[in-house]
């Protein structure tokens, strides 16, 4: 199968890149398989793996396509009138009322039942390129975009200040914030690391005793989530989102309570390290996540609908979720 994979951005992510890792993973094991893989992506980028087409947004994306594609997956908007095989991951929240393609797949169950859709496939990434050390563990860490209020920086930070003696490494944040009003982070155990790559990042997490991540909305399904496992973090977040489906009690432990994440986090020595990291890699793998885009490719070279009706964004997903700190 001749596989053509869209995104906007520049490839490979340099910095973070949640869904840039993701289909970059992605295609690289559907080339594993024995698939041929093209990348529509934005100049200047390179792959070893996969041929890549130059775009950006002024382009006719129908037009860069090459005809002998079996099918198209998008991973940004979709072209009118689109007269080929294709699907379409919707990798974030829409607004509230706001109408999909039949052709959408989600990245969790329940972002797809937030949608009235069953469509979906879990994100994973190639463990192979990922070094694990096993190293003695002191803090605790949170990963996401802090000036994000939906993300809960300062709940994280409350929540840690708590256990004492307890630092918090904030990956994804600077201590001065603008964009959140004026504010400014003092405290000494708190330190902000900013945006990072992935080899510094995995070097603080495989220090850390835990991912802090109490997010004030319906999280998609959260990158930091399963990166945190591998490297033997077991999570503390929120009830919220995907997070019920990816965090078990065997691997961390939900609430909105502060009070409560915060005597978890006390505790975060009885959660198993290595329980976390073969969990993350058993069930959250780039092999697993191609397999169940292959079915869905099928279905559409074959001419069926992902979706029997177009999904419908049901919640608005500006609003912020309730957190008793």
């Amino acid at each position: 199968m001749k596989i053509l994979i869209t995104t906007t951005s520049r490839l490979p992510a340099e910095k973070y890149g949640g869904t840039e890792r993701v289909i970059w993973c992605l295609a690289k094991e559907l080339n594993e398989l024995g698939h041929k893989v093209v990348f529509l992506a934005a100049p200047n980028s390179y792959c070893s793996f996969a041929e890549i087409i130059s775009y950006t947004k002024e382009d006719d994306i129908r037009r860069l396509i090459p005809e002998d594609v079996d099918v198209v997956h998008f991973n940004s908007d979709l072209p009118e009138d689109v007269q080929f095989p294709y699907v379409l991951t919707q990798h974030g929240n829409c607004p509230k009322g706001s109408i999909l393609d039949k052709q959408t797949i989600f990245v969790s169950s329940n972002h797809a039942e937030s949608y009235g859709s069953s469509t979906y496939v879990h994100n994973g990434l190639d463990w192979s390129e990922e070094h694990f050390d096993k190293c003695k563990r002191n803090g605790f860490h949170f990963l996401g975009k802090a000036a994000w209020r939906r993300k809960n920086v300062r709940g994280a930070i409350s929540t840690t200040m708590r256990v004492k003696k307890a630092k918090l490494h904030v990956l994804g944040g600077s201590r001065l914030n603008f964009s959140m009003g004026f504010r400014f982070t003092v405290n000494p155990r708190v330190k902000f690391h900013g945006m990072v790559n992935d080899e510094y990042k995995n070097e603080v997490m495989q220090r850390s005793e835990g991912l802090v991540f109490p997010v004030r909305w319906n999280e998609p399904f959260g990158l930091a989530l399963i990166e945190s496992l591998y490297c033997g973090c077991p999570v503390f977040g929120t009830p919220y989102g995907a997070l019920p489906e990816i965090v078990t009690d065997e691997v961390g432990f939900l609430s909105n309570k502060s009070d409560e994440l915060s005597e978890a986090l006390r505790n975060a020595a009885s959660w198993s390290s290595i329980s976390c990291r073969e969990y993350a890699v058993e069930q959250f793998n780039a092999k697993k996540m191609a397999y169940e885009y292959l079915k869905y490719y099928e279905k559409s070279i074959n001419g069926s609908f992902l979706n029997e009706k177009s999904p419908k964004a049901t919640s608005d997903p500006n609003t912020i979720l309730p957190w008793f700190n």
